[in-house]
């Protein structure tokens, strides 16, 4: 068998098992006569509906016109209740509270003392060997002594000495008030804090005092400072803004200073008197007065501290009466707005002095509040019971403050516990508050009447 005779190799390979993917052809459907019958009428009973629904539509385009009048409408009622509750929320905040208690200074005292150089304790000095070293001469004394006080070596000069001389104090006293250097005025104010009230050092020491500051040295320096106590006063909504380049308005830094003196005079009480009672009076409504201006509010810790020095002077027996006294004042200079608040506020001690002449402030603000018409406890509360909080033209701003005053009046005595009327009356004018005002009610400083009131029942139920 030749070779070109002989079987090719695929002929000997098996036959395969996968079997050939057959393609399978989609039969074309077939449109009969029939069909086409169909579908015509099909299309010809649906030419109604489609014509109904336009002239839905065409009737729906023919009232566009009331359409965008309800939609105008409604666009209107929207934008009236924003605005109203835009107004209401703008109502409920606090009024500010302020009075302007300072205008312009007058000129500053002069500082100079001629009569330092001819003092004792300089002239014992420049008598010293020591200053034949310094070699300091009469003329420069005043400089000189400004040395001694801001190093602290004339206090241990002045301790040596045993006495206060009139020129020394005078001096370094009008440096504590009036000198524009903050070195000089904590200095001076150092000094004297020492002398009146010594630390450990000098505890044993008795200093002989030729002068002393007094009430009437105190009242002129507020009266240098534009302090304003004896004229009108302008709420915080008519106060013009100070413009802080001025130099001439008031007060100065030095007002710090004299703030703390008080404070540390009232403190020495024990070893010298320096004030009276009526002169504490005067002094504690000045005090009291400072904290409704708003520049005052980064001393507030200052004058809380200075205020109940002022009220552990007095004695026990002239205290209840100069009580009367200082409510009396302040009511006549500080209107019935919220500044009254503030300065009930203001004698913010835990102790029962504090409590006390709170309580007789705010019962003093009552009083005023009802143009002194009436004074008894009872008719107060009963006034108070009298408001209708539902009628739409009451003024819930004043009924709120007459609650904090009256809160303030009645939770810090004895009144409460003492006369089961009193208790009575004021439950009712509490309930009346959280009763007659809704939770839904959008007139101004109804929620916060509402709230406050629903607080002071919850709590008066629990005594």
């Amino acid at each position: 068998m030749t070779e070109m005779d002989e079987p090719l190799d695929f002929e000997f390979e098996e036959p395969s098992i996968v079997s050939p993917v057959v393609t399978k052809r989609k039969k074309k459907k077939v449109i009969g006569l029939d069909d086409l019958l169909s579908e015509f009428y099909q299309v010809k009973s649906d030419i109604p509906k489609k014509e109904s629904k336009r002239a839905k539509i065409h009737k729906s385009d023919e009232s566009d016109d009331d359409l965008n009048t309800r939609e105008a409408a409604l666009n209107n009622y929207v934008n009236k209740c924003e605005q109203q509750m835009n107004e209401i929320s703008t109502d409920d905040q606090m009024p500010l509270w302020g009075l302007q208690v300072f205008g312009d200074q007058k000129a500053m005292p002069t500082l100079a003392f001629p009569q330092l150089s001819s003092c004792a304790l300089l002239q014992s000095f420049m008598e010293n060997e020591a200053n034949s070293l310094l070699g300091i001469k009469t003329e420069e004394g005043e400089a000189f002594l400004e040395g001694l006080l801001v190093n602290g070596w004339l206090l241990k000069l002045v301790t040596d000495h045993g006495r206060v001389e009139k020129c020394i104090g005078a001096w370094t006293f009008s440096l504590m008030l009036y000198s524009p250097k903050e070195e000089l005025r904590a200095a001076a104010f150092e000094f004297w804090c020492s002398i009146l009230l010594p630390k450990n050092q000098v505890d044993t020491v008795k200093f002989e005092m030729k002068w002393l500051p007094n009430h009437s040295e105190l009242r002129r320096a507020l009266e240098v400072y534009g302090f304003l106590l004896d004229s009108p006063s302008k709420s915080s909504s008519s106060v013009e803004i100070v413009d802080g380049d001025s130099d001439s308005a008031g007060p100065p830094q030095n007002i710090k200073y004299w703030i703390k003196y008080v404070s540390v005079c009232c403190q020495a009480r024990t070893k010298r008197s320096v004030f009276s009672t009526a002169e504490v009076e005067d002094l504690i409504t000045s005090v009291i007065y400072l904290f409704l201006d708003r520049q005052f509010i980064g001393l507030s810790s200052v004058l809380k501290d200075c205020l109940h020095s002022l009220i552990s002077f007095f004695s026990d027996d002239a205290f209840h009466s100069s009580c009367q006294k200082i409510a009396k004042f302040l009511t006549c200079r500080v209107p019935t707005d919220v500044n009254c608040l503030r300065s009930v506020e203001s004698v913010a001690g835990l102790d029962a002095r504090s409590k006390h002449l709170r309580s007789v402030l705010a019962f003093q603000f009552l009083v005023a509040c009802f143009d002194d018409k009436v004074h008894d406890e009872e008719q107060i509360l009963r006034s108070l019971i009298s408001f209708n909080l539902k009628d739409k033209n009451c003024d819930l701003l004043k009924m709120y403050i007459q609650l904090v005053l009256a809160e303030n009046w009645l939770l810090c005595n004895s009144l409460l516990k003492d006369k089961p009327i009193i208790s009575e009356t004021w439950s009712a004018c509490l309930r009346n508050c959280s009763c007659q005002i809704t939770i839904t009610d959008l007139r101004s400083y109804a929620s916060k009447v509402r709230s406050k009131a629903s607080y002071l029942l919850q709590g008066n139920a629990t005594r």
